[in-house]
C-alpha cells in the first residue's frame, strides 16, 4: 500500500513537532526515520497511524486510513495490563475478531509468535518480562494484524545486538517478501544504513534529506544533524558503516 504525507504539521499547543513534512513510502520498502531526540519522528509516525491531530493530508492508496491495514508499534511498551504475551497478540487482530477467538486468529497469532521466538513466553505476563522481551510481544501484536502498513516507533532500542539484528532481519524479509510498506524509527544509523531501502532524516521537526543510505549517511549531515564527526568505510559484505569520532 502506497502511502503519500504532503505539508504534515504536527502541535502539541505551542509546540510545533512537525513542520510542513512531505514523504512518500511504497509497497515492499524499508523507510527509516532517522534524527536527533526531540525531532518529531514519533509525532510523524502517530500522525501516519491516525493518533495524534495533524494538518496537511495523508493519503493512502487502498483508500481512508480505516479501511487500511496498519501494523503500529508505539515506543512505549511498558503495558502492564494483565494479559498473558498470547492475549497481548491477539490483540493486533482486533478489528478482525468477533465475539471469540477463532482457530484462523489462533494460528495467525501463533505463527508471529513462532517466527519471532516467542513460543515459550505465550503463557507469561507482560509484567513478567523484561523490556526487550516486551518490545518483541509488540513487534508481534504488529504483525498479527497482517498489515499492508506496518508503522514501529524504535522497535530494536530496548534489545541486545542479536535480537536487533535477528528483529530487523525479520522487519526486512517480511516487508519485501509480503510487499509491506514500513516505516520504522531507528537512533542506531548502522541499522538504519544495513536495513533501511531508504533513510529520512529528520530535525526539528523538518525532513532533513532522503535517500538511498550511501547518499543520506555522509559527513556533512551527520555534522549538521547529529552534531558529530565520523568516519565512513564499507562492511566486508559491502554494507556502509559509520563510525563516529567525537561531538562538535
Amino acid at each position: 500500500m502506497r502511502i503519500s504525507v504532503t505539508d504534515l504539521s504536527v502541535r502539541y499547543g505551542a509546540t510545533l513537532a512537525v513542520e510542513a513534512l512531505d514523504l512518500a513510502a511504497e509497497p515492499g520498502e524499508l523507510v527509516a526515520v532517522v534524527g536527533p531526540n526531540g525531532s518529531g519522528k514519533s509525532s510523524l509516525v502517530k500522525a501516519i497511524a491516525g493518533l495524534v491531530p495533524h494538518l496537511g493530508t495523508i493519503a493512502f492508496d487502498a483508500g481512508s486510513r480505516s479501511s487500511a491495514r496498519i501494523g503500529y508499534m508505539p515506543q512505549d511498551t511498558g503495558s502492564r495490563a494483565a494479559l498473558t504475551v498470547l492475549e497481548a497478540v491477539l490483540l493486533g487482530r482486533l478489528g478482525r475478531l468477533g465475539l471469540r477467538v477463532d482457530r484462523a486468529d489462533l494460528a495467525a497469532a501463533e505463527a508471529v509468535l513462532r517466527g519471532l521466538g516467542l513460543t515459550p513466553l505465550a503463557s507469561r505476563y507482560l509484567g513478567e518480562l523484561s523490556g526487550g522481551q516486551r518490545q518483541l510481544v509488540f513487534l508481534a501484536q504488529a504483525l498479527a494484524a497482517e498489515p499492508d502498513l506496518l508503522l514501529l516507533d524504535e522497535p530494536i532500542s530496548a534489545l541486545d545486538i542479536r535480537h536487533q539484528l535477528e528483529v530487523m532481519q525479520t522487519v526486512s524479509r517480511l516487508t519485501h517478501e509480503l510487499g509491506l510498506t514500513t516505516i520504522v524509527i531507528l537512533h542506531d544509523l548502522n541499522i538504519a544504513a544495513r536495513f533501511a531501502d531508504r533513510i529520512a532524516v529528520m530535525k526539528r521537526g523538518r525532513l532533513i534529506c532522503q535517500g538511498e543510505p550511501d547518499t543520506v549517511v555522509e559527513p556533512d549531515m551527520l555534522a549538521s544533524v547529529f552534531g558529530v564527526e565520523a568516519a565512513l568505510s564499507t562492511a566486508p559484505d559491502g554494507r556502509l558503516a559509520m563510525t563516529p569520532l567525537r561531538a562538535l
